[in-house]
């Protein structure tokens, strides 16, 4: 045991293949030209770290972290799908869905005003015609700026608010009873 071991002994010895002996080396776990005994306490060394996971923090990682993020982001998921089951979150892409619809059905109708009112008041003079679609126009595009503004601030607010959680779906709360 005090003198200098091969790769090929020292695997036989501890039970691995001569390759994960080769690795070890590479890795600095052992050192060539040391002796059997001395490769042998680094080897059982490196295991023992390893089964009390202090091996991950060398390597940048750090056991106990990576389980609080993981029960952090179990409990996270949770609460999300808890919220989605009482109605009080929903997908950003569904309400972008809603939001889009009901914007066409508004503007839709919009569209519909010159000829209703033709028929509801043909003696109206065009200037008053031009005037109503212009303030239905403003308050249309009016419309389309807030509420772009107000996805965009919401989104913000919740990614600063998310910052570092790594979350893979983002969800907007739902006011429950707002009109539309």
């Amino acid at each position: 045991m005090d003198a200098p071991i091969s790769q090929a002994e020292f695997a036989q010895m501890i039970g691995v293949s001569e390759a994960r002996v080769s690795q070890l080396v590479s890795e600095g776990v052992i050192a060539r030209g040391e002796t059997a005994a001395a490769w042998l306490v680094a080897y059982c060394e490196r295991l023992r770290d390893q089964a009390a996971g202090r091996l991950g923090e060398s390597m940048g990682l750090d056991l106990v972290q990576e389980r609080a993020a993981l029960a952090r982001e179990q409990r996270e998921g949770q609460a999300i799908k808890n919220a989605v089951a009482r109605k009080e979150y929903a997908p950003v892409g569904l309400l972008a869905d809603v939001l889009g619809m009901a914007s066409s059905a508004v503007v839709d109708r919009f569209d519909q005003l010159e000829g209703a009112l033709k028929k509801a008041c043909p003696d109206l003079p065009d200037e008053a015609k031009t005037t109503v679609q212009q303030v239905i126009a403003a308050a249309r595009n009016e419309w389309v700026r807030s509420t772009a503004q107000l996805v965009a601030e919401s989104l913000d607010a919740m990614l600063a608010a998310d910052e570092g959680d790594g979350g893979d779906e983002i969800i907007i709360g739902l006011v429950e009873g707002a009109d539309a």
